[in-house]
């Protein structure tokens, strides 16, 4: 089986949550090799930062769609975190600073789609 057919079969086998906890994983392993790299590799850190906003802006968006069936306070907290995600990353790029507030943000919400507390 070639890995293109078993990405298919994983994906159609999956659950949203469980493909949005798999997103929110690749994404947060991207960035805990940003912060042990630090910006030695400046693309590879700018790159891991920005697929973390791209996700982010992917959630936000769908949350604003008309249609979305999550309750108004959770699609209304998701935009804010997007919100906080963008200006966050921009200052890290313009600045520096660490990656651990975007990093356990992430986490939480893997938790939370886990079903942990």
């Amino acid at each position: 089986m070639s890995i293109q057919a078993y990405q298919r079969a994983a994906a159609q086998a999956e659950s949203p949550r469980e493909t949005e906890y798999r997103a929110f994983g690749l994404v947060t392993q991207g960035l805990v090799r940003a912060r042990e790299n630090g910006r030695a590799d400046l693309a590879a850190f700018v790159s891991a930062l920005d697929a973390n906003r791209r996700l982010w802006t992917v959630l936000a968006n769908d949350c604003a769609q008309p249609g979305n069936a999550a309750p108004a306070s959770l699609r209304a907290s998701i935009i804010s975190l997007s919100l906080w995600v963008s200006r966050t990353t921009s200052e890290i790029i313009r600045n520096g600073g660490d990656l651990d507030d975007l990093i356990e943000v992430n986490r939480a919400i893997m938790e939370g789609l886990a079903g942990r507390p």
